[in-house]
């Protein structure tokens, strides 16, 4: 029997005969000392299975370690059913919630305790390394599990961290493989999630199946009214913060489909309720003419790198404007590749914010010839709290991905395939680009809808349909659809006002 075997996703493969009913584990086994990661799952013809799978038939393997996005998953999943094994021997009358994204690792909360002490969060990663020696199939810690590695064994690399209410699980990165990420304390993004939180239980829609519920009960247009009034409240503070502070450049930053043009045109318009109409500028216009951007590694032009951004021409016309100089903004025209000069001459008043959008927002080095006390740095990202259960929760980036599919399919005439193939590259943009500044901001606005799960499911299901099983995407295709799958669909979005970020991906908007 021959087996196409490909050793990492993208490779070429190679034809291998392996005999009938051989399982990936042992066909892995063969190739390991060629490859620099541990194998931890595995492609069966775009499906993704356990290494315990078996071999029966001619087909296509793709082996997985924790660099591809579902061998990542798999390695996730594998150290939180051993974080929740170990939690159970040490301290059985505990209930464990896996919560979210934070810190570069995922935030837990253990019930039916105070606040962990060091020492007993030592003794837990403890328990864990003991599990890990064993080498216990999972199958006998959990039979009902979602893809693993097929012992603890496997799993080796991670580590706790005590984090406020909870604690933080650390698991290598799929950007960067070869350890733990360094710990970084996020205080604002937690105080964002602890607020989203009590949002959540205040509207008692703490799971996908409480969303359901609201549906099936007809309420659903109520928690849109309300979800939308929360952002008009939430923005208007900003804008009375930023009045307040006095500050006149207004950065906003996020990661992709976070939905910040939609909020910069919210906010300037709440800074003219406080009768301080803003000037509005976009760093896209500033990038360098396209035959100066610099290459990546990769050999293409890094349009997300801060090195394809004019900087200096940037710091000067905002300094310019602060000093209420007549300054002629650009033009970035993307078919021709150069700044246009010429279309938008203008001069700020001596109280005007200039609202500024853009993924390096919050980077120092863009504005790095502007006074820091004239700054205010806001941070957009949907930072979402509702779960599948205790021991499932979303990821955030999920919400984002499927925003941008739908959004890429209306508004560049893309299919769902070439923005999942695109999304590692975005990811690893922001990760450099995005993440590391988040903390620095003066304030965060969590731009996710309770709601909107069950809206995007009527535009990116039928996407997501649309991927062929012979294509590598249909892997993370299959996932998101049984995301979606936990929620039913609003069918009508009528109530969703044209305004809203949402709009900004669903279509329908009159800002963005």
């Amino acid at each position: 029997m021959n087996i196409d075997l490909k050793l990492a996703p993208g490779e070429q493969a190679i034809q291998v005969a392996v005999e009938k009913g051989m399982s990936i584990a042992e066909l892995a086994k063969r190739y390991q000392p060629q490859l620099p990661y541990e194998v931890i799952a595995a492609r069966l013809d775009n499906h993704v299975v356990g290494l315990e799978a078996l071999l029966y038939c001619d087909a296509e393997v793709t082996l997985l370690d924790v660099r591809d996005p579902s061998g990542n998953q798999a390695y996730q999943n594998s150290v939180v059913e051993l974080y929740l094994a170990a939690v159970k021997s040490v301290f059985p009358e505990a209930s464990v919630m896996i919560a979210h994204s934070l810190n570069r690792g995922i935030f837990t909360k253990i019930t039916g305790r105070r606040a962990f002490t060091p020492a007993q969060v030592a003794r837990i990663k403890r328990a864990m390394d003991e599990l890990s020696e064993a080498d216990i199939p999972f199958s006998s810690i959990n039979p009902d599990l979602l893809l693993v590695t097929p012992s603890t064994g496997y799993v080796r690399t991670y580590d706790l961290r005590k984090c406020r209410n909870g604690i933080v699980i650390l698991i290598p990165e799929a950007a960067h493989p070869q350890g733990l990420p360094p710990y970084r304390d996020d205080k604002k993004l937690h105080r964002a999630f602890e607020e989203q939180e009590k949002w959540n239980e205040m509207l008692d829609i703490r799971y996908m199946e409480d969303l359901t519920r609201v549906i099936r009960r007809g309420e659903i247009n109520d928690i849109i009214r309300i979800s939308e009034a929360l952002h008009e409240k939430n923005i208007a503070k900003i804008a009375d913060q930023i009045v307040k502070s006095g500050k006149r450049i207004i950065l906003i930053a996020g990661p992709s489909s976070a939905g910040k043009t939609s909020f910069a045109h919210r906010l300037s318009t709440q800074l003219w309720v406080n009768a301080h109409k803003p000037l509005y500028l976009g760093t896209d216009d500033y990038f360098l003419n396209r035959a100066d951007v610099p290459v990546g590694p990769d050999g293409a032009k890094d349009f997300e790198s801060l090195d394809a951004v004019d900087v200096q021409l940037f710091n000067d016309h905002l300094n310019a404007l602060l000093a209420g100089q007549e300054v002629d903004i650009p033009r970035f025209d993307f078919t021709t590749g150069e700044k246009v000069f010429g279309e938008r001459i203008v001069r700020a008043g001596p109280e005007q914010p200039i609202v500024i959008e853009g993924i390096h927002g919050l980077n120092n080095y863009l504005t790095r010839h502007v006074p820091a006390e004239q700054k205010f740095k806001i941070y957009i990202s949907p930072l979402t709290q509702l779960r599948i259960d205790n021991h499932n929760r979303i990821p955030l980036t999920d919400i984002r991905k499927l925003r941008r599919i739908i959004r890429d399919a209306s508004k560049r005439g893309w299919n769902a395939r070439q923005t999942i193939e695109l999304w590692p590259k975005v990811r690893e943009g922001e990760d450099v680009n995005i993440f590391p500044f988040s903390d620095q901001a003066d304030a965060i606005f969590n731009s996710v809808h309770i709601y909107e799960l069950a809206v995007l499911k009527k535009y990116a299901k039928p996407l997501l349909e649309e991927i062929r099983e012979d294509e590598e995407a249909y892997t993370e295709a299959r996932r998101l659809l049984r995301l979606l799958g936990f929620v039913d669909m609003v069918s009508d979005d009528s109530a969703i006002v044209n305004n809203s970020i949402i709009r900004e991906f669903i279509g329908g908007s009159v800002i963005a």
